[in-house]
């Protein structure tokens, strides 16, 4: 049964900058989060459970059973739930593979009959693939990247937000945000396609946005620093190619930021060791040559950083230490307790400083390029009025 009012109980002690901020409501809210095992989808659950809202996160079964990726995290979540008897009644924990819309519907009517309603959805399903577009263009593997890539940041999403929105517009109330990046702003060199996936799903959110206002239904999408989508969830790379190597192409790839991050991430997290590579894996039988664990071989022995830069396809979770991981998806965290459920939320919020200075001067150089050549822009308009109507239009009718 769901309780008529937030839960009253106090909420653990935090910096007060990272403090939960909710907007006011008359009764708990029911979240629905698409990817319940990302670092985002947790903190923001421990959140809204804590406050007295409700939660139904989406969980693909095969990544949680075969604790791959993330699912570990979860479990720990799973088990502070069942540990903390107010928030136990308010999770629902559904099957989920946004790629598959018979999945997203059932998972919205399970969501429903569980707690009545929908009032806010998240999609924070977002994966990355690093490599510079011709990269991308290698061979049939590297070719189909790019159609997982959009299966997973575009399509997935319009799958879940088709599912939903049948009970959001009947109950004329509603919203849906969706996790993007400033990327959806800003084209970045070696991330071409992840950011291509971003511009198509926010171009699409933006007209949806037009169509669902008149029945009450929000709808939000919230820009993340670049670093907090692609270093809390997979991370998908492609072979180089030489061309495009540091030393022949001064442009700053992804590539080679990444895998800095990534080093400096190991090196805190297990500075001792390198456990993402084993020389032992592609050994064959009866090589006497070092293995991973002798002297010779530790000394060469790749970084998960070297593995973007691999002549195979690789992915990967970046090794986010709890502190790191807790300090980097604050902000972003806070804006969605802010802006979920809002009577007024804003149809597009960007998170954090950088990423607000580093979008506006993108729109000042568009602005200044727009009167630049504003002249080219009026130039269908030059002698209008001395021209024949059908010349105007670009008409050829000189065959009558």
């Amino acid at each position: 049964m769901m309780s008529s009012a937030p839960s009253s109980s106090s909420k653990p002690s935090r910096p007060k900058a990272l403090d939960p901020h909710f907007p006011p409501h008359n009764a708990p809210r029911v979240w629905f989060i698409t990817r319940g095992v990302s670092p985002i989808a947790i903190a923001l659950a421990r959140q809204v459970l804590e406050h007295g809202d409700y939660v139904v996160a989406g969980v693909m079964p095969i990544e949680f059973e075969k604790r791959e990726g993330q699912g570990e995290d979860f479990r720990t979540f799973l088990e502070d739930v069942r540990q903390t008897e107010r928030w136990r009644e308010r999770l629902r924990v559904v099957g989920l593979d946004s790629r598959v819309i018979g999945q997203c519907q059932a998972a919205v009517a399970e969501a429903v009959e569980a707690f009545g309603r929908i009032d806010v959805m998240l999609c924070a399903a977002s994966e990355a693939v690093i490599g510079a577009v011709e990269e991308l263009a290698q061979s049939s593997r590297t070719i189909s990247l790019v159609d997982e890539i959009f299966e997973i940041n575009f399509f997935a999403n319009v799958n879940i937000i088709k599912a939903i929105l049948p009970t959001m517009r009947e109950r004329k109330n509603g919203h849906i945000i969706v996790i993007t990046g400033i990327t959806g702003h800003l084209g970045t060199p070696g991330l071409g396609m992840y950011c291509s996936s971003q511009w198509a799903i926010e171009g699409y959110c933006d007209s949806l946005a037009y169509e669902i206002a008149p029945f009450n239904v929000k709808m939000s999408i919230v820009q993340a620093n670049m670093e907090v989508n692609v270093l809390t969830n997979r991370i998908t790379s492609v072979p180089p190619m030489a061309e495009y190597l540091q030393g022949e192409n001064p442009a700053p790839l992804a590539r080679e930021i990444f895998s800095g991050l990534l080093d400096k991430l190991e090196r805190i997290e297990n500075p001792s060791s390198h456990p993402f590579f084993s020389f032992e894996d592609n050994k064959s039988p009866g090589d006497d040559s070092p293995t991973s664990t002798s002297p010779d071989a530790i000394m060469h022995e790749p970084t998960m950083g070297d593995l973007l830069s691999s002549d195979t396809v690789n992915s990967l979770y970046a090794p986010l230490p709890m502190a790191v991981k807790s300090s980097l998806i604050a902000e972003t965290v806070y804006a969605l307790t802010a802006i979920g459920g809002h009577d007024n939320p804003p149809a597009r919020h960007i998170v954090g400083s950088e990423g607000v200075t580093a979008v506006k001067e993108k729109l000042k150089t568009n602005s200044e390029e727009l009167e630049d050549f504003i002249e080219v822009s009026n130039a269908v308009d030059i002698a209008q009025r001395d021209m024949d109507p059908m010349q105007g239009l670009g008409i050829d009718y000189g065959f009558l």
